[in-house]
């Protein structure tokens, strides 16, 4: 008898950023079978992106338990999640290389035949770059979430393509989207906000991101009597999922913004209540937007091009420029598009996952347990591939430990933790301070 069905379904969700446990926690809660208590444990895989105390409020995620681990010792904790403590449902909420090593490394902790759980996986949000290397490092898992029925398509057409099994693809929608409807322009004294959806690392230059910083400071001093926010992910010092080398909060302290301009940090969703304009790049927080039915514009400035992922918003009818914008234009989406992007905001949102829980259900109530993980990179058909990846995370060819790894039987004590977080700072002020001096030497 799956645990499930005699005390609260018990989920553990692996995370390494602050986006990622957001997405992974929240997904956690949406997929699990309806009407069922769930008890739910995050591990923090200890990395670059790890998120700080500060990130973790921001998100608004609770969990009953949660705590930073390495890849080891992870696996360690998995190993000995039996009986009463066994987990019903394990979210990966991981980069591709660190899902693959995860699938191997389980795959041997349960390779004695134990009661397992299910494996769910999926991307925080627009799939952009990498489609084929990130799917089939994903590969293996029991559920591959596709947050759109584009997404859905493309997924199965990469692995029915490499003759892969695609019945793991399971169409969902981002985790993250609701809140009230855009109500229209304010009345009284709230003033029409515009809201610049910052992104760590796009643009990447420090030329393209001084641009974007000074075109919206403009639009601010050509309309005095709106508040432009520039909405921020991160503190300095502070990693999210992507490197961000030049954090606009340095690029600002050479400007002169006026008093209608300022930079906003918090939850997203509360942002956007009162955002009468959303424009970015090409953020995942752009469908948060539509799904809100706010007025929303994805930049042409820089071009549209893969690099940035505005290209997927191609079809959309929210590409538009500054000049556009301080001229007054006011973007209309197109119904098609917004519709097979998983944003649903008739009232479609609320059945997006029943399909992902029906699936979770069958699973948790299969006949002699699921059977063994089989991701389609193998020590046989990526014998060049995948040794690389496993040893990222201290694992060998076969998901066994590597000789050397980080010790896993205890958890740390002060000294080890002082000692990871000077590690970590020091990582830290290298990305963000001494790399870029060195690509600038270089460029002499």
């Amino acid at each position: 008898m799956p645990a499930s069905a005699t005390k609260a379904l018990r989920v553990a969700v692996l995370a390494d950023s602050d986006t990622r446990w957001k997405w992974g926690a929240l997904t956690a809660t949406r997929v699990c079978p309806g009407d069922t208590e769930i008890h739910l444990d995050g591990y923090l895989l200890r990395g670059r992106a790890t998120p700080t105390a500060r990130q973790l409020e921001e998100v608004g995620v609770s969990a009953d338990s949660l705590r930073e681990v390495t890849a080891v010792e992870f696996l360690r904790a998995m190993a000995g999640a039996r009986g009463e403590d066994s987990y019903d449902v394990l979210v990966l909420a991981l980069v591709g290389g660190g899902v693959q090593a995860m699938l191997h490394g389980l795959g041997r902790v349960w390779q004695d035949g134990a009661e397992r759980p299910v494996v769910v996986t999926g991307y925080v949000g627009v799939v952009y770059e990498k489609l084929a290397d990130g799917l089939l490092l994903r590969h293996g898992a029991d559920l591959v979430l596709a947050n759109s029925r584009q997404d859905a398509e493309r997924f199965r057409a990469v692995y029915e393509g490499v003759g892969a099994d695609a019945a793991a693809v399971t169409e969902v929608a981002l985790p993250f989207l609701g809140g009230a409807a855009y109500a229209g322009e304010p009345e009284g004294d709230r003033p029409y906000t515009v809201v610049f959806a910052a992104q760590p690392s796009v643009p990447d230059s420090r030329k393209d991101r001084t641009y974007l910083l000074e075109r919206l400071i403009r639009h601010a001093r050509l309309h005095p009597e709106r508040e432009v926010l520039l909405k921020l992910r991160s503190k300095p010092g502070e990693h999210t999922t992507h490197i961000e080398e030049l954090p606009y909060q340095k690029l600002v302290q050479r400007a002169d913004p006026p008093p209608n301009f300022r930079l906003v940090y918090g939850h997203m969703g509360e942002v956007l209540d009162r955002t009468d304009l959303l424009v970015t790049v090409s953020s995942t927080a752009a469908l948060e937007s539509l799904h809100r039915r706010i007025p929303t514009v994805v930049l042409s400035d820089l071009g549209v091009r893969e690099a940035l992922g505005n290209h997927h918003f191609v079809g959309s009818g929210c590409l538009a420029s500054w000049d556009q914008l301080d001229a007054g234009h006011r973007p209309a989406p197109d119904p098609e598009w917004v519709a097979r992007q998983g944003v649903a905001a008739d009232g479609g949102y609320e059945t997006a996952f029943d399909e992902a829980r029906g699936r979770i259900a069958a699973l948790l109530a299969r006949p002699g347990g699921l059977p063994p993980l089989a991701p389609y990179y193998t020590p046989v058909t990526a014998p060049g591939y995948l040794p690389g990846i496993l040893a990222r995370h201290h694992l060998a060819p076969d998901g066994a430990p590597l000789p050397g790894a980080p010790a896993a039987d205890r958890a740390p004590g002060p000294v080890r933790q002082v000692v990871r977080r000077a590690a970590r700072g020091a990582y830290r002020h290298g990305v963000q301070r001494v790399a870029p001096v060195i690509r600038r030497m270089g460029e002499l």
